[in-house]
């Protein structure tokens, strides 16, 4: 089976990318012809969607600021049987598209990552904010939610057509890359990751990602995402940790009630009281939270399994062995 028997959509994000945007077009162009090149221009101020069309892209417009909302739009938009997602900004190598492409077809696989490998030996493309936050995020989020990520925070990376349609689509700007990584590792999809090279962006070429800012809302929703999906761990560790207080304010009073017959640290006592029916309460909180999410992944599972893997066009193809880690 060819790449070519497939109905590819490339879908690039743009806001004022009027300097890059031809390139990734073109350079996409060349590594997969038969893919359908959709440039969505998310309020810019430039020529980018002029750029785009001379350059053959099909281009498309979605008002609502942020990049989580280009993506929730095109996701809902696009019918294909593979999807790939890229930055417009011509920092990722498009001719690596093919290789994301095949790991994904031929596992098959849902999700396929496409892991930053800097290609600047001197001086390095990342911004020394962006590689150390990235590796922290990456780090936390392998230990929160138990799946080995190498760059969650990279915008190049493949899809199927039952992932995308299972993909709630929340975040609103540049959180998206942690959301769809934590939907992957939370579905269980089989998924691999494929190394490509990445660059600075072009002399003139702006970034939009503030370090500080969209930092602290990534780091925002993975506290969300963690309440969310890890609910009895959550409310169970915060009810530990009042149990915990509860016991050192109160032991001492209780002690001095079994010695003197009086309470007389009366406050010290309903404090210590008041925690531990808290901290009961958070553990039942947690067990209902936890059952309700039970159900909710039966639910997403059960949505996700109705579509194919991989749909060759005009008749569906049998399932390949997953050699990819599940």
């Amino acid at each position: 089976m060819t790449l070519d028997e497939f109905r590819v959509a490339v879908i690039v994000p743009c806001h004022n990318e009027e300097l890059t945007v031809g390139t990734v077009v073109a350079d996409l162009r060349r590594a997969v012809p038969h893919a359908e090149i959709y440039v969505y221009d998310n309020n810019s101020t430039d020529g980018t969607s002029r750029v785009a069309a001379e350059a053959g892209a099909i281009v498309r417009f979605e008002t609502r600021k942020g990049k989580g909302n280009v993506v929730r739009r095109a996701f809902a938009d696009i019918e294909a049987d593979v999807y790939l997602m890229i930055d417009g900004d011509d920092t990722y190598d498009a001719s690596a598209a093919p290789r994301l492409i095949e790991a994904l077809v031929s596992g098959p696989l849902d999700h396929v990552v496409g892991v930053r490998v800097d290609t600047n030996e001197q001086d390095g493309s990342y911004r020394p904010g962006h590689a150390m936050g990235n590796t922290a995020f990456n780090r936390v989020t392998t230990l929160m939610f138990g799946e080995q990520v190498s760059d969650m925070l990279s915008g190049y990376r493949a899809f199927s057509r039952r992932f995308v349609k299972s993909f709630p689509a929340n975040s609103q700007e540049f959180e998206i890359e942690t959301e769809l990584t934590i939907h992957a590792a939370n579905l269980r999809v089989p998924q691999a990751e494929v190394p490509v090279a990445f660059k600075d962006r072009p002399e003139g070429s702006e970034s939009k990602l503030r370090t500080f800012r969209d930092g602290f809302k990534i780091l925002g929703l993975l506290g969300h995402l963690l309440l969310h999906e890890r609910p009895l761990l959550v409310c169970g560790y915060a009810g530990l940790l009042s149990a915990v207080v509860s016991l050192v304010l109160g032991v001492p009073v209780v002690a001095d009630y079994l010695d003197t017959g009086l309470v007389e640290r009366f406050p010290t006592a309903f404090l210590a009281s008041s925690l531990m029916v808290l901290a009961a309460l958070l553990v039942g909180i947690g067990m209902v939270m936890n059952t309700v999410l039970r159900s909710t992944r039966e639910t997403r599972r059960l949505f996700y399994l109705q579509l194919p893997p991989s749909v060759r066009v005009g008749r569906a193809t049998a399932p390949a062995p997953v050699t990819a880690r599940p």
